[in-house]
């Protein structure tokens, strides 16, 4: 029998059925809530690709069961800015080339996003520390740091 659970996603209440409540939360933003900006990368919670924010804090959610999260609010990437209006941390890593097969990149963005919100000075390793949760195999490590330093500087000027 499907069971209902409810949270909220970048801002809106949703609502979603699942006859399995061990459904993973990377499922239902992919497969249900059709946002596909969280990428699967392991399976296992260890590369990092799956990052959400949950109530605010650096989740992987590819093994996360969705009854975990019912009653809280999930950020992913498309949470953050668009297209039209990117994030200062979506802008910077375009500025900065950070990524470059971009797979891990929503991930990383979303720890980075994590880390600005509870220290907006970070130094060069408090933000290898925030993402040392994240693979990035194509080496794009120097502009990841750059990207991330770059985007604390326009946010403290105000700047999001």
């Amino acid at each position: 029998m499907p069971r209902t659970f409810d949270f909220t996603v970048n801002g809106k209440a949703v609502s979603v059925s699942l006859d399995n409540e061990e459904t993973p939360l990377l499922d239902v933003l992919r497969n249900k809530l059709g946002l596909m900006g969280t990428r699967f990368g392991c399976g296992l919670e260890q590369c990092g690709c799956c990052m959400v924010l949950i109530d605010g804090e650096p989740e992987k959610c590819c093994a996360k069961p969705v009854w975990s999260i019912a009653g809280k609010s999930v950020i992913t990437i498309e949470g953050l800015g668009s297209a039209e209006r990117p994030h200062p941390l979506q802008q910077a890593f375009l500025d900065e080339q950070a990524g470059q097969c971009g797979y891990c990149l929503s991930g990383i963005i979303v720890s980075a996003k994590a880390l600005l919100d509870r220290n907006p000075s970070p130094t060069r390793a408090e933000i290898a520390a925030a993402l040392d949760s994240n693979i990035c195999r194509c080496g794009s490590h120097n502009r990841i740091m750059r990207a991330v330093e770059k985007a604390a500087a326009i946010m403290r000027a105000g700047g999001a």
